[in-house]
């Protein structure tokens, strides 16, 4: 039998999640033109966005134990013949709904690709040093693959429209496949148990739930009682899908883990960085756009300071982490992903962009020393026979984190949007007051024009720029919030991952 080579196992498999990293970061900058030509508001195009990290969240905890039982290679060319399937129905989406329904297919794709994967990085490389070595590599990859996204974005939507942001998956894959069916070797965990459908269905129904509270609140308000059962519902189904995973004697996840505080020090980091600095290539550009009135192509180009410091801060971090411990490295990390936000709150409050592309580069710095180092602290927590367990369970937290921070962001965004454009409309002008959701619910998505549509000219004229004033204050407002958050976590992670690495005793029924 052919030995394949590990450094071409571990180029393949980084290869297949910097497709799964740009093709989450490259919709950003096109969602204001998804918005204009499919006439979305501002919750719809969330939609678009959850869709997707929705299915995708959802199911890599089972797509982790697929891998296992079924094996690495197999679960990742069905994940790439699924997502290429479900890019080009993107690509053709005639409407809102349908182009939300393939992103949610292409998320299921994407979820097996992703922790087959990892898991098939962390089965080839078990050595310590070398291991090391494989995650700093796929770290890079996966920030080439995040900070170019935006610009490929933008480049795609201004010259050849947004739909080929989708197409262009379609080569990719196909070359991916030919690469993994030639540098993938086969693995699975032997003893791994059967799947847990019941675990799956609490933990997707949690999601399902949770999420949906929170965006469609945006349309029905927060005081409705559906939203009020849709929160609830998602939080009694977190609780149930612990008890499940309680009762089973091979659990999707290993719920012993969570007595170490050093792996929920890893965990919470992974959550902090995704849902304070991983999230902000998604929503970094509406601002470029709706505030600063960039085009799609200059919105693209206006992120490369936080892509150029997230390139070159994980070089600065290896160097570092032979003097700085890992909780230090992490509470590092958050701090300045929570100093960014807050500069960058700063600097949305004073206007222009020269202030502000300095604060992105700061939340870039942060999130260039924590990319890597997340997924690294994570899978040292675990024995080598359950990686697809722990890829499952750190890209789960990585996603759901996303996903989570989308919704809580956009409730915030939106409400304050349209409190702050209520406030002056009651002042400059009442007659137009009723219309205050409509028009903070289209600017908010990008689509200034449709707003302004129903507005005779002269209310256009006073309502554009207190639409604008009020979407800037909105955004102001979600910034502030991710510092503060960030800088709570990096005390609180510093602190956990002090603790000593878990030595996880394999039960019987485990082993």
């Amino acid at each position: 039998m052919k030995t394949l080579s590990p450094r071409k196992t571990l180029m393949t498999a980084s290869g297949v999640c910097a497709l799964i990293i740009l093709d989450t970061n490259i919709v950003a900058v096109t969602l204001p033109s998804i918005a204009r030509d499919l006439g979305a508001g501002f919750a719809d195009i969330e939609w678009v966005v959850s869709a997707y990290m929705l299915a995708f969240a959802a199911l890599l905890l089972p797509a982790g134990s697929i891998a296992d039982r079924f094996g690495r290679k197999k679960t990742l060319l069905s994940g790439l013949l699924l997502f290429i399937v479900a890019s080009v129905g993107c690509g053709i989406a005639p409407n809102i709904v349908f182009l939300d329904i393939a992103r949610a297919i292409k998320g299921v794709g994407a979820a097996l690709l992703l922790t087959s994967a990892l898991a098939t990085i962390g089965h080839v490389f078990h050595d310590e040093v070398e291991r090391a070595k494989a995650w700093a590599f796929w770290g890079g990859c996966m920030g080439i693959a995040m900070t170019a996204a935006p610009t490929l974005g933008g480049l795609i939507a201004s010259y050849v429209g947004w739909r080929w942001i989708f197409f262009i998956n379609v080569p990719i894959g196909l070359l991916l496949v030919i690469v993994v069916l030639r540098n993938i070797p086969e693995s699975r965990n032997e003893q791994s148990a059967r799947l847990d459908p019941w675990g799956s269905l609490m933990f997707s129904g949690s999601l399902v739930c949770l999420i949906w509270g929170l965006i469609e609140a945006n349309r029905i308000g927060w005081d409705d009682s559906l939203t009020t059962l849709r929160l609830l519902g998602g939080g009694v189904l977190l609780g149930l899908f612990v008890v499940v995973e309680r009762l089973q004697r091979r659990p999707m996840v290993d719920l012993q883990l969570f007595k170490h505080a050093r792996f929920i020090g890893a965990l919470l980091g992974m959550f902090a960085y995704a849902g304070c600095a991983q999230v902000m290539m998604t929503l970094l550009p509406f601002y470029l756009q709706n505030g600063l009135g960039f085009s799609a192509i200059a919105s693209g180009l206006g992120m490369l300071p936080f892509a150029i410091t997230m390139l070159i801060f994980p070089k600065i971090g290896a160097r570092l982490s032979t003097r700085v411990s890992p909780a230090g490295m992490m509470a590092l990390g958050l701090t300045l992903v929570g100093a960014g936000n807050l500069l960058s709150a700063w600097a949305v409050s004073v206007g222009g962009y020269l202030a502000f592309a300095a604060a992105i580069a700061v939340i870039g710095a942060g999130a260039g020393l924590l990319n890597g180092d997340t997924q690294k602290n994570i899978m040292a927590c675990v024995p080598r026979e359950r990686t697809g367990m722990a890829s499952g369970m750190s890209t789960t937290m990585r996603f759901s984190a996303v996903m989570l921070a989308i919704g809580v962001y956009g409730a915030v965004l939106s409400n304050h949007t349209k409190m702050v454009l209520s406030n002056s409309l009651q002042l400059s002008a009442p007659e137009w007051l009723a219309q205050a959701g409509n028009i903070a619910s289209r600017v908010v998505a990008g689509d200034m024009s449709t707003a302004m549509q129903p507005l005779t000219e002269t209310a256009r004229a006073i309502i554009q720029p207190l639409a604008q004033q009020a979407f800037v204050a909105g955004f102001s407002t979600i910034l502030w919030v991710a510092g503060l958050v960030s800088l709570f976590f990096a005390l609180l992670v510093g602190t956990l991952m002090r603790n000593p690495i878990p030595q996880v005793q394999m039960t019987p029924a485990q082993a």
